[in-house]
């Protein structure tokens, strides 16, 4: 994690984004860079779009000075793009070569309307990128906790790299759990090898790990009520988990969690190209230290 891309709109809650960023940034000595995106379809005259530039820039500088004594240290730079914003925020993170989105949930001018249910979903099935998503005014200081659900899916533990080295960084407990809608022997088997080899895992990562298991209908649900029950401040999952019926009427597991957590949610997309490690035996991505 070297480059952390924020994509605000001005208003104070697209900023929480920001809050969570330099956190994050001063655990990785990483650099922050905000990201404006003016919609095509509200500027009509290239003398508009000069217009608009101007006025983010020098909203931009506002926010500079605003979070001057919070960011000391951190190089943090902006940039105004135009076009669609989950297009414009992917392109611009992508274009790093180890950066990761934070993102707020929620905002004002249109940002609400662009980001929650299905549009900020685009964002997180549209990237390779590891996106931090928060909903609402909770921005953890610090990462005490934090939830790693695991499914019968074998993408499942491509998210364990990244959060182990995460929880490593902050000191923090993973509270590794699994999660099933169908108690099935040969399921429960599964998850029990896949749960103590990424407990190992964490062993060898000197990381502090507690164990348990998550049965129910719904499997954002039991995963939300699970986070808020230890005081997580953290929950990481796969940008796609394992599906119930409840899930798929509802919407998948990555889409409900961004719609309902609370709780800030790591989302850490399946189409990573890679190894995770010998000792998972399954395709996913190393994230070096």
């Amino acid at each position: 994690m070297k480059t952390i891309i924020v994509p605000v709109d001005f208003s104070d809650l697209s900023l929480r984004g920001l809050d969570f960023a330099i956190i994050l940034a001063k655990k990785h000595d990483a650099s922050i860079q905000l990201v404006n995106v003016l919609e095509e379809t509200r500027i009509e005259y290239k003398s508009d779009t000069e217009k608009e530039k101007r006025k983010a820039g020098e909203k931009f500088e506002e926010v500079l000075n605003q979070y001057a004594g919070r960011a000391e240290g951190i190089e943090i730079s902006h940039i105004v793009k135009q076009g669609k914003v989950q297009n414009e925020v992917v392109e611009q993170a992508e274009s790093f070569d180890d950066a990761v989105i934070v993102t707020s949930t929620h905002g004002g001018s249109g940002f609400e309307e662009l980001f929650i249910g299905s549009n900020a979903y685009k964002i997180v099935s549209s990237t390779s990128r590891p996106v931090f998503t928060l909903r609402g005014d909770m921005v953890p200081h610090r990462l005490k906790k934090i939830v790693l659900p695991i499914d019968s899916t074998s993408e499942t533990r491509e998210k364990v790299p990244f959060t182990a080295q995460l929880a490593s960084r902050f000191g923090a407990e993973v509270h590794l759990v699994t999660v099933t809608s169908a108690q099935v022997e040969d399921i429960v088997k599964k998850l029990d090898l896949y749960a103590n080899q990424v407990q190992n895992y964490l062993k060898n990562m000197k990381v502090k790990c507690v164990k348990d298991s998550l049965y129910g209908d719904n499997l954002t649900d039991i995963t939300i009520d699970y986070a808020r029950s230890v005081g997580a401040d953290l929950i990481s999952i796969m940008s796609e988990q394992e599906k119930s019926i409840s899930n798929l009427l509802l919407g998948n597991y990555a889409h409900q969690m961004i719609n309902k957590s609370t709780i800030p949610v790591l989302v850490i997309s399946n189409r990573h190209i890679g190894i995770i490690t010998e000792s998972f035996k399954t395709e996913g991505i190393y994230y070096e230290q």
